[in-house]
């Protein structure tokens, strides 16, 4: 049996990629969420709990890990992030790999990787898909969300690889910067080219 395609879905802040994960997924393509399956294993009685309170001591509690005490405590250190990330990214990788097992008959399957670029993923997927919008359209959607400031919203901006970099690393684009019709419309034609090629 042929593997399926796997198709690396990223974008920046605020450019949109929840939404077309989603029309991935009403196109009938699996879309496995990276950050959904984080949330789920640093919730409550999540699998990442013990873990986390062990190497940040406070920083979880009943309804699991408290994101803004874990947030303050390694915001800025390198150091306390990578230990973070050395507990989180193996744990996301195993449910990844649970996911690929689970869909294996499918044509193609998404990874919604928000760091695709910064983790390096871009190589280990077949097709790169870049969620994209102009930046004046990215920023009104950022600066929207509740307790979104400039200067989280020009931070978050500086640890992302630029968008004209993912662009250019993209083996496709999807501009959301236009109505959700037309974004649906791109992304189910790209669903049918992607079929199509692997006939």
């Amino acid at each position: 049996m042929t593997k399926p395609t796997i198709i690396g879905l990223t974008g920046s802040i605020g450019m949109g990629k929840s939404t077309v994960a989603s029309m991935f997924e009403e196109a009938g393509v699996p879309v496995f969420d990276a950050d959904a399956a984080v949330r789920s294993m640093q919730g409550p009685d999540g699998e990442l709990i013990p873990a986390i309170e062990e190497a940040f001591p406070g920083s979880t509690g009943p309804e699991g890990v408290n994101r803004e005490a874990l947030g303050k405590l390694v915001f800025g250190d390198r150091e306390k992030l990578a230990a973070l990330e050395a507990i989180v990214h193996p744990a996301v990788g195993a449910k990844r790999a649970q996911f690929l097992a689970d869909n294996a008959g499918a044509p193609l399957i998404v990874f919604d990787i928000p760091l695709l670029f910064e983790g390096g993923g871009n190589k280990a997927v077949d097709e790169v898909v870049v969620v994209s919008a102009p930046a004046e359209v990215q920023r009104e959607r950022v600066l929207a969300r509740p307790g979104m400031t400039v200067e989280k919203f020009e931070h978050i901006l500086g640890l992302q690889t630029p968008d004209a970099e993912k662009r250019e690393g993209a083996d496709h684009v999807i501009d959301t910067g236009t109505t959700l019709e037309e974004t649906r419309a791109q992304v189910l034609a790209l669903v049918e080219q992607l079929r199509a090629a692997r006939d």
